[in-house]
């Protein structure tokens, strides 16, 4: 399930923009890659199983917010 989740993040760091914004956001901040990478993980997978919870369907606009929001900001 973890290589899935890492190759799954990877590619949306490629060609996801509110991802990519994310893990570009982290780099800036300083974190390492892997960091970035795993942080975006995570973010994926709460992402992914609260879709599972409310049995919807990928809804870019609900991950566009998802992705813009953190605690910190």
């Amino acid at each position: 399930m973890r290589t899935l989740l890492y190759l799954g993040t990877l590619a949306a760091i490629r060609h996801n923009p509110p991802i990519c914004a994310y893990y570009d956001r982290l780099r800036e901040r300083g974190k390492l890659k892997k960091v970035a990478l795993v942080a975006c993980m995570r973010k994926l997978l709460t992402c992914l199983n609260a879709m599972v919870r409310d049995e919807t369907e990928w809804d870019d606009t609900r991950v566009t917010a998802y992705f813009k929001t953190a605690p910190w900001e």
